[in-house]
């Protein structure tokens, strides 16, 4: 059944993606069409009747008569929704809550209908149909994907509504879809413990020798998968060798029932597998799958910095990025391998930009999609059919070129995520950068790095932490941070300005193997779900390192 469906389902997204491809040569009319849809169903709920959004007919009353508004001006109305009041931001009914990661402020929960989920399922076949066409022109097949995204509910509102993350809804929802693109049961998304459920989706996926993809939101969290293939390479041998699960997988009962059902011992393959381990001392995805096609995974922001540990793993298997989304709505849509612009999802959300220009003001004038101009940074506004209107989730994009009329972005930097010792704003997208340019220049791979803020001076000095890989050593620890400083420098206009009389030398803080291992299980021990965790770059929270072992220190003159 499977194998009949998948070919159906690249049928279905190419044609999605053929229409997607022509509404882009007239991307205004397509966005102003989607906001007068959207604002004509909306305008007898509560939220529509006090703007009477059902007096607006052009795009400029829209943005006079609605002010972008921060989350707190919606939390009254999500409240009430929560506690199953109709009618209150839409009057479709909200099937679901999707709740935001948390990484970089509070959690927030954004409604969910069958409207905007429709939405959003178009743009994911939309990039489906561009990876298929992809593929196909560098002779690459597309077929089964490695995913362990949890399909866990995090609760459900007294209302009776259930939240979680935008990935486990969209896998719930769409569970029949998914049950055909994945190589291992949807049963092996169910389990709490995150190494259960990484494990049984390696266990189930090496039954496959043809597996073509591995997915996960971010870079970081496919270097967890390529980990746990690492670390449990003999056990996982060895289970599919016998059809067995290992008893030691912190596994519910029902869910273990259920999947040694399904588990059948594969002796041949487990021997293949284990010859390959033999021969070269560790099992890589790209060793236990030769024929791996992509690896779909965010792009843009931090993500340049975990690519470069790719290689090793999936060796010159290329990229893709799927789709720019968040728990508040679907941006743009990726349409090639190994690129980072993706074109702005036209029919999933109507979107202004506002100009650098015009941060600090309180009523921002916005560009619309087809005025924005290639190498502009912009913070991104989405009216979809969540309820919100006008809504600026702090996301910084740079536009990088267009497709037809849509423009090609791609994410920055969260707004609000800025260091700064006096007033010289570094971002993400700053530091990454430079911690890029540095491990080319000293052929070192770190296993990752946070710039953090010293609490003994004032002005405060720049603490560059970071953990060298395993087994990578840096010789000259001096010259990489002189380095740092210069780099950054070059990067950030106003760092340079302030860097010589006001901002204190920046210090190399050589942190112990495992340190940011703990960072990140402190993470998920304050409620951010596994699969949406987001290292910070930059923190200026004295306490976000505390209590880890520093190796060492460097300090410049």
């Amino acid at each position: 059944m499977a194998n009949f469906l998948l070919p159906l389902l690249t049928t279905v997204s190419s044609r999605v993606k053929n229409n997607f491809s022509q509404k882009t040569r007239r991307t205004s009319a397509v966005q102003e069409q989607f906001l007068l849809s959207l604002l004509s169903a909306y305008q007898n709920t509560e939220l529509g009747n006090a703007y009477k959004i059902g007096e607006i007919k052009t795009i400029d009353q829209f943005r006079s008569r609605i002010p972008v508004l921060p989350y707190s001006s919606y939390e009254s109305y999500i409240e009430r929704i929560a506690n199953s009041e109709q009618n209150i931001l839409t009057n479709d009914p909200v099937v679901y809550l999707n709740l935001t990661s948390g990484s970089t402020s509070k959690q927030k929960l954004i409604p969910v209908t069958k409207r905007f989920q429709n939405s959003l399922r178009q743009a994911n076949l939309t990039s489906i149909g561009f990876l298929h066409e992809a593929l196909k022109s560098q002779g690459r097949k597309f077929g089964k994907l490695l995913a362990t995204n949890s399909v866990q509910l995090v609760g459900t509102t007294s209302g009776g509504i259930d939240y979680g993350t935008a990935s486990v809804g969209v896998l719930r929802m769409g569970k029949f879809v998914y049950e055909q693109l994945f190589s291992h049961p949807y049963e092996t998304l169910q389990p709490v413990d995150s190494l259960a459920r990484h494990y049984l989706c390696l266990l189930f996926a090496l039954g496959n020798p043809n597996l073509r993809g591995i997915g996960a939101n971010f870079p970081m969290l496919v270097l967890r998968i390529c980990n746990y293939l690492e670390i449990y390479t003999e056990d996982l041998i060895k289970d599919l060798e016998t059809g067995t699960i290992a008893l030691w997988l912190s596994l519910e009962p029902k869910v273990r029932a259920l999947l040694e059902q399904q588990m059948l011992a594969n002796p041949r393959r487990a021997k293949q597998l284990r010859e390959i381990y033999k021969s070269n001392g560790i099992l890589t995805p790209k060793l236990a799958w030769p024929d791996l096609s992509f690896v779909a995974t965010a792009r843009g922001g931090t993500s340049d910095f975990y690519f470069e540990r790719f290689t090793t793993y999936f060796g010159d298997t290329p990229g893709f990025g799927a789709v720019y989304s968040s728990a508040e709505g679907t941006f743009s849509i990726n349409h090639d391998l190994n690129t980072d612009g993706s074109i702005l999802a036209i029919e999933s959300g109507f979107f202004e930009f506002i100009p650098q220009d015009q941060w600090e003001t309180e009523h921002p004038q916005t560009l619309l999609a087809t005025e924005v101009k290639l190498g502009e940074f912009y913070r991104i506004l989405v009216t979809n059919y969540s309820g919100f209107y006008r809504y600026d989730i702090g996301d910084v994009v740079e536009v990088v070129g267009f497709y037809e009329q849509a423009p090609l972005l791609v994410f920055r930097y969260r707004r609000g995520g800025l260091l700064s010792s006096t007033t010289e704003k570094t971002t993400e997208f700053h530091v990454t950068q430079v911690m890029q340019e540095l491990q080319q220049k000293f052929s070192v791979l770190l296993e990752d790095f946070c710039i953090t803020l010293s609490d003994e001076t004032i002005p405060p000095a720049y603490l560059v932490n970071i953990e060298l890989a395993p087994g990578e050593t840096l010789e000259d620890y001096s010259g990489f941070l002189t380095a740092f400083d210069l780099l950054l420098q070059e990067n950030n206009t106003s760092y340079a300005i302030k860097r010589p009389d006001t901002i204190p030398s920046p210090r190399l803080r050589v942190l112990a193997r495992g340190s940011f291992a703990i960072v990140r299980q402190r993470q998920l021990l304050k409620g951010i779900p596994d699969s949406q965790l987001k290292f910070p770059h930059i923190s200026s929270d004295r306490n976000f390192l505390s209590g880890l072992q520093v190796i060492q220190e460097i300090r410049i003159d």
